[in-house]
This record gives structure tokens, sequence and C-alpha cells, in this order.
């Protein structure tokens, strides 16, 4: 498996992941019956707005992060060794 290969599994699923996340929080928070508020109003409450973002924003980081582990895992088992990003990127 190549660079070209890890790119696509690497970013494209992160980026899927990322879409779908945002799906589904806007979809539990219309459930949630908030849909009459959109958060991205300036109009809007500020206090809604700011759970939505933190929402968002925690389902849409634990979606790449799961997604991008499950792409590196795949990629090990295939060739035998870690993509060279993560291989190399230090943990902060």
């Amino acid at each position: 498996m190549g660079t070209m290969v890890w790119k696509v599994m690497g970013t494209g699923g992160a980026i899927l992941a990322g879409v779908v996340a945002t799906k589904v929080v806007n979809m539990i928070w219309a459930k949630a019956g908030q849909d009459d508020v959109n958060p991205k109003n300036p109009d809007a409450p500020l206090l809604k707005a700011l759970t939505y973002a933190a929402i968002t924003g925690i389902a849409v980081g634990a979606a790449r992060t799961f997604v991008s582990r499950k792409a590196a895992q795949y990629y090990r088992e295939s060739s035998g060794h870690l993509p060279k990003e993560i291989r190399e990127e230090p943990v902060s």
C-alpha cells in the first residue's frame, strides 16, 4: 500500500465521518425540539448556538478519530506497517 492509498483512506474517511456526524447531530437536534432555532443565525440565543457547536464539535472529532484509527489499523493489517504520516507524527 502506498501513500496515495493512505491519503484516500485517511483523509476521505475522516471527511466522510465528519459529514455523517454533523447530519446525525442535526437529526438529534431536530428531534430534541431545537429545530425551531437555527444555531448559525446571529439572532438565535447564544447558549443554544454554543450548545449546538459543542455537541457538533465533539461528535465530529470523535467520528474522525475513530475512522482514522480504523483506517490506520486496516492499513497496518494490509501492509504490515503503519502509514509514514502516523509513524512519524508525535503524540501531542
